[in-house]
């Protein structure tokens, strides 16, 4: 079975959901000798320790169970907090007007790095008020992302 990023959600969206919590994205990083499968889940009332353990409980029961990752692998659970990350382009549009911190995977005009507002999103596309310009790059190019907490 081939592993990534939405292989993961499918396996664990139906446990999370169950539990009575929002998974909100997922990370999934893999090397020949360890991964790392991070978990961000979200709740209305806020998320606790005490969350983030039972459903890290549950979700290890189902790889002990299911075996998809062929390494040893660490599975860390949390919030995703007031800078959350943006994973998937739904949390994009559920952000538009705030300000956004974004790691592009490689350089646009000669820079990887912008903060700024985010103004819209076109098809797969990413649009930001940066400095005052108006700066467009396709989703599948964005390495990391994440609100700025003001």
């Amino acid at each position: 079975m081939r592993v990534d990023s939405q292989t993961l959600e499918s396996l664990f969206d139906p446990i999370i959901t169950g539990l009575g919590y929002q998974l909100w994205g997922l990370e999934y990083r893999s090397s020949q000798r360890h991964a790392l499968i991070k978990i961000y889940i979200d709740h209305e009332d806020g998320v606790t320790l005490d969350h983030c353990s039972e459903v890290s409980h549950q979700v290890s029961a189902v790889l002990d169970v299911e075996d998809p990752i062929a390494v040893p692998y660490t599975l860390e659970v949390s919030s995703p907090g007031v800078e959350r990350p943006l994973l998937k382009l739904a949390h994009y549009q559920r952000y538009l007007g705030f300000e956004i911190k974004v790691r592009l995977a490689w350089a646009l005009e000669g820079r990887k790095n912008f903060k700024g507002e985010l103004i819209g999103i076109e098809s797969d596309n990413i649009i930001m008020m940066v400095d005052g310009l108006e700066v467009s790059f396709s989703i599948d190019a964005v390495k990391r992302a994440h609100l700025i907490y003001l």
